[in-house]
């Protein structure tokens, strides 16, 4: 794969709605449409030794959008893995969904945790959603309980260390990949939006002018083989440049 190896990808999948209305179709079609891609990609990062998929599905802000929509999001969850999830047990998928999940709809929070619990032995792929998830809250979080302890005693103020943060963050669990190597944003937007705000501080980032549901298996190639060839340095200095 060349100089670089994709661990983690996180990919913001945007552009469903204006992909919709440039068919003339309601923007719940975009979602559908947008729905049937993510498989379509995450087997396709799997194929290129990706570790951990992690998809921007629903932020703590997108409860703002019109209620119709919001139901509808809502929803897909239990489309999904109705669907997919025989494909996704065939392929080794391991299940992920981080976000405040207590916030959901009872129907939706009960398939997302029956998608982890059915796939937790998997040991291929992570594919991860980020459903109701903001990376502003998901920080304060953090900071409320490393604050807990401050007060507790068990710890100093002057203790706290980046690495005691990313252990209070959603991705903790990924362990070595719980920082992308990599961000694809779809739709020609570039903003992060809210997303992994800590985790992406070193990541590469990549911006396709495609609308999610066409993003495709060779559309991620090309970003993962552009990726391969970059000189990450982290902030340091790369030797060949001086």
């Amino acid at each position: 794969m060349g100089k670089n190896q994709l661990n983690h990808l996180a990919i913001i999948m945007d552009g469903n709605g204006r992909w919709a209305k440039a068919r003339k179709q309601p923007r719940v079609a975009g979602h559908y449409a947008g729905m049937n891609n993510v498989e379509t990609i995450a087997l396709a990062a799997d194929k290129l030794g990706v570790k951990v998929l992690s998809l921007y599905a629903f932020s703590t802000e997108n409860w703002a959008r019109p209620k119709e929509e919001v139901a509808y999001l809502m929803n897909l969850p239990v489309r999904f893995f109705d669907k997919f999830m025989p494909s996704l047990m065939k392929n080794n998928v391991k299940v992920n969904i981080m976000g405040y999940l207590n916030d959901l709809p009872k129907k939706t929070y009960d398939v997302v945790q029956r998608a982890m619990r059915e796939t937790a032995d998997n040991t291929g792929l992570v594919l991860n959603f980020a459903f109701n998830y903001g990376a502003r809250k998901e920080i304060t979080s953090a900071m409320k309980e490393l604050g807990g302890m401050i007060e507790s005693g068990s710890i100093t103020s002057q203790e706290i260390t980046e690495e005691m943060i990313s252990d209070r963050l959603m991705t903790a669990n990924f362990g070595q990949y719980r920082d992308p190597d990599l961000l694809i944003r779809t739709s020609g937007e570039q903003r992060l939006s809210n997303f992994l705000l800590w985790q992406l501080a070193y990541s590469e980032l990549a911006f396709s002018e495609k609308y999610w549901p066409d993003f495709n298996e060779k559309d991620l190639q090309g970003f993962v083989g552009n990726f391969a060839k970059r000189h990450r340095r982290f902030g340091k200095v790369d030797e060949s440049d001086s």
